[in-house]
């Protein structure tokens, strides 16, 4: 259950959320530090 509840969040934050891979992570606001590090968060929980 938590694996696809997961997996749902990985899905919705890749269409919902801009991407930040081509920015220079030193340079990125808090707000968009936080979305990078939400992002991070799902994927790891949603891998396993």
């Amino acid at each position: 259950m938590r694996l696809q509840f997961f997996r749902f969040l990985a899905r919705a934050n890749k269409l919902l959320l801009p991407k930040m891979w081509h920015k220079d992570l030193l340079r990125l606001n808090k707000l968009q530090k936080l979305i990078v590090a939400w992002r991070i968060w799902v994927t790891k929980n949603s891998l396993g």
